[in-house]
């Protein structure tokens, strides 16, 4: 059995599935790509396979810093957080308080040794949380724009890199092995099987030539069943679990 690398082997493949060329399956083509859409949407949205942990970076602009957020790519579906945009223990600065400290009185807090400094910058960090905060954010894939609610301007500047731990899904054309996803198959194929239901059924009672009569809605409900199925299978078992709120 071939397995399909493009999206066109997979449209075939999905057909086969369901009987052809054996069969005539009364389905346009673009019924076919809009399944194939439908499919791979819920795969991305539902199954961990689909998506990958990135890291996303986006040097700061003017235009961002008027408007108080950044634009970010398409392929991005989730933000998980940003890394701290600036250090409030160092600076670049020789001549600041946080510079002086980390150069002549962090030696002395931590004795010299490894594990001294460890859990100092430990407590440090701790600290700078407490006092300063993670500075919140706001992500909505459909409008595509990252908020992060701080002082644009003071705690960002223009050419500043903003880093920002994200889910990113999995391009098909990079990575055509994702065409060969069992659970992705049988769910297109479920949808294709739908729409061929569907437009089957508006010619219910009506024999075609040979003197076949196609019951298009047995088509329909059988389908719409295996659908069902298949959404609650991903769901319980390739869908990762909510992460947990640590306070």
């Amino acid at each position: 059995m071939s397995v399909p690398q493009t999206r066109e082997e997979f449209s075939d493949h999905c057909m086969r599935r369901l009987g052809w060329p054996v069969i005539e399956i009364n389905i346009d083509q673009d019924q076919i790509d809009d399944r194939v859409d439908e499919a791979l949407d819920f795969y991305r949205q539902f199954n961990f396979d689909a998506t990958e942990t990135t890291y996303y970076k986006h040097v700061v602009t003017q235009d961002d810093i008027n408007n108080g957020w950044i634009p970010i790519d398409e392929s991005i579906i989730g933000i998980v957080r940003i890394f701290p945009i600036n250090t409030q223990l160092f600076s670049n600065n020789m001549f600041s308080y946080n510079y002086q400290f980390a150069l002549n009185d962090l030696p002395s807090l931590t004795g010299g040794q490894m594990s001294n400094y460890v859990i100092t910058m430990q407590y440090l960090a701790t600290i700078e949380k407490l006092l300063v905060g993670e500075k919140p954010v706001r992500f909505n894939k459909l409008t595509g724009k990252l908020y992060i609610d701080m002082k644009w301007g003071t705690d960002v500047v223009v050419g500043q890199y903003i880093i920002a731990e994200a889910t990113q899904i999995l391009d098909e054309t990079d990575y055509p092995s994702i065409w060969s996803d069992r659970m992705l198959q049988k769910y297109a194929t479920a949808l294709i099987k739908k729409q061929w239901g569907s437009n089957a059924k508006k010619y219910s009672g009506v024999q075609l030539p040979g003197g076949i009569t196609v019951n298009g809605q047995q088509i329909f409900d059988e389908a719409v069943a295996e659908i069902e199925d298949i959404e609650e299978e991903m769901k319980t078992t390739w869908q990762l679990p909510p992460s947990m709120l640590i306070f």
